[in-house]
């Protein structure tokens, strides 16, 4: 609860309360999800990490593509806005602009990893997109391909679809609005985190209308949303280190759960390594 301002929806692992008409402050806690399943345990400093790690994007990409965010919450803000808070939340909370959410979620990925290297083994493609033979677990794409998805309810999981369905569910212009624009997010992000060492393997992005213009919304490039893998122990072949859940992932693949609700308890020092990436994943994109 932050004061009195009216709860509007709780995620699976964000809070969104009304500021007023216009703006919304949303809070990022420490739960974490897995196979659209929010796990039981929290992971130690990991909302303030989605935060700032968000708010770093948000600030570098503002000049190229048009966002929702306002600023992370701060004691200035907090006045500004009435907003009745502990500090705890400073680290943790965005004011953002209302949008309308698009119901797609926009998966850019430039390497062939995942649920997407798993199909390949069996089809030769990603997302129903042919590729070419010969390529690896991990292996780079010849170029970044957009895969996009349906935005599950929680407890639901998403779902692939083509571009052609995303057509029919927001309409042509808005289709290819956040397309490009996904693609270009990608690719300028990938860019800048190899200059730190970091391969951003496959992210995903989400876009809302704001007097009827697409503009990115929620948490970007973030550990939640996105594949980050070390440049140093990259190679081909292979699965790879990672600063991101995948961590949580690969020790889920490996128990006897169904990806259905109830999660299985997560080990003490899962939770901490999942911790440590987190930070470990922030102190490098933010370092100069």
């Amino acid at each position: 609860m932050v004061g009195d301002l009216k709860l509007l929806n709780s995620g699976k692992v964000r809070e969104i309360y009304e500021l007023n008409d216009e703006l919304l402050l949303i809070v990022t806690s420490d739960r974490i999800s897995a196979f659209d399943v929010i796990m039981d345990q929290y992971i130690p400093e990991k909302g303030k990490v989605l935060n700032n790690i968000s708010a770093y994007w948000f600030n570098k990409t503002g000049q190229i593509i048009p966002n929702a965010y306002i600023g992370s919450l701060n004691a200035d803000l907090a006045t500004q806005y009435n907003i009745d808070t502990n500090e705890d939340l400073f680290q943790r909370s965005t004011i953002m602009k209302r949008a309308q959410p698009l119901k797609v979620e926009c998966i850019v990925r430039g390497y062939i990893t995942g649920s997407g290297w798993k199909e390949y083994q069996v089809k030769g493609s990603v997302s129903g997109i042919p590729l070419e033979l010969g390529l690896k677990n991990s292996s780079k794409l010849p170029e970044p391909l957009y895969t996009p998805s349906t935005k599950a309810d929680i407890g639901e999981h998403d779902e692939a679809i083509s571009y052609e369905q995303t057509i029919d569910i927001i309409g042509e212009q808005h289709a290819n609005t956040i397309k490009t624009r996904s693609l270009a997010l990608y690719e300028y992000a990938a860019q800048l985190a190899l200059k730190k060492g970091i391969i951003i393997a496959d992210t995903k992005f989400e876009f809302g209308l704001i007097d009827g213009e697409p503009v990115l919304i929620d948490e970007v490039l973030t550990p939640d949303s996105s594949r980050f893998w070390p440049t140093n122990q990259y190679q081909a072949g292979k699965e790879q280190e990672s600063f991101d859940k995948q961590i949580l992932r690969n020790w889920l693949e490996g128990t006897d759960w169904n990806k259905e609700s109830p999660p299985p308890v997560v080990p003490a020092d899962i939770i901490d390594l999942t911790s440590k990436k987190y930070v470990d994943i922030f102190n490098l994109l933010s370092k100069d």
